[in-house]
């Protein structure tokens, strides 16, 4: 049997959805095994082919070079999947956005004439056709494995639409929002993470991005009931997913209600 060539792509990002994957340990042999991989510059890899059967790809989009670059990666591939809040949702680095990135270079870079960068950092599906994104900052590993598999067997890969607060409840935790006063976003947060932070007695901080329901709105309801700060909810929503159109609008709806409030 033919093995399925691979590439793993790297934009705008940490690398830390590309460690994940070097990060399977146990299961890495039998990736490696079951997988051609040929581009995966963290690994080692870097036969450029002129078509792979699926390309992973991390990262944001904020210079034109990486504009032109992933229009050429979605030629080159198959199926193309996005991996992580950078290349799902522009990243923490989509916090520019709404700012001034002139006075941010200008600030940090002391030859700022010399950098050449977009004003906002937007996603993979923003510039080409996504085949599927697994949400995350970082990527969840069993999801990873899982849509890998789900690809070798020729089955379309089942990723979970429902809320952190489904696998809170599967995980048997108290809601540490409503029995703690927590600051939360488990209810408008797409599940995956297998609820890490509320098992640790700490709220959601959204890194896997809006739930396919998510209600910001009701969330802000909850969390004034709870005696929350509406400033804490905006500077949440506004973090991993800054640039996911449900939470950069629900902050918006949310900073617009407390300046009616003064």
């Amino acid at each position: 049997m033919t093995r399925p060539t691979v590439a793993v792509w790297k934009f705008a990002s940490c690398d830390g959805c590309q460690l994940t994957i070097i990060d399977c340990e146990d299961e890495l042999l039998a990736i490696a095994a079951a997988l051609d991989l040929r581009m995966f510059l963290e690994a080692g890899p870097s036969e450029l082919l002129d078509h792979y059967d699926l390309s992973l790809v991390e990262g944001s989009i904020t210079t034109e070079h990486d504009a032109e670059r992933i229009r050429d990666v979605r030629e080159r591939s198959g199926l193309l999947i996005t991996i992580g809040a950078c290349a799902t949702a522009g990243g923490v680095q989509a916090l520019r956005n709404t700012a001034d990135v002139g006075a941010f270079t200008a600030a940090v870079y002391a030859r700022p004439e010399w950098i050449h960068t977009l004003a906002t950092s937007t996603p993979i599906a923003d510039h080409v056709k996504v085949d599927l994104e697994l949400r995350g900052c970082p990527v969840s590993k069993e999801q990873l494995l899982a849509t890998i598999t789900a690809l070798l067997a020729g089955r379309r890969p089942s990723v979970t639409s429902h809320s952190v607060c489904v696998e809170c409840k599967q995980a048997g935790n108290a809601c540490v929002l409503v029995a703690h006063g927590a600051a939360c976003l488990g209810p408008v947060t797409h599940a995956g993470c297998q609820a890490l932070c509320p098992s640790l007695q700490r709220g959601c901080f959204g890194c896997f991005g809006p739930s396919e329901a998510a209600n910001v709105d009701a969330l802000h309801a909850t969390w004034r009931a709870t005696g929350l700060d509406d400033g804490e909810l905006v500077r949440t929503l506004l973090t991993f997913n800054a640039a996911a159109p449900v939470f950069a609008d629900g902050a918006q709806r949310v900073q617009f209600r407390a300046k009616e409030d003064v």
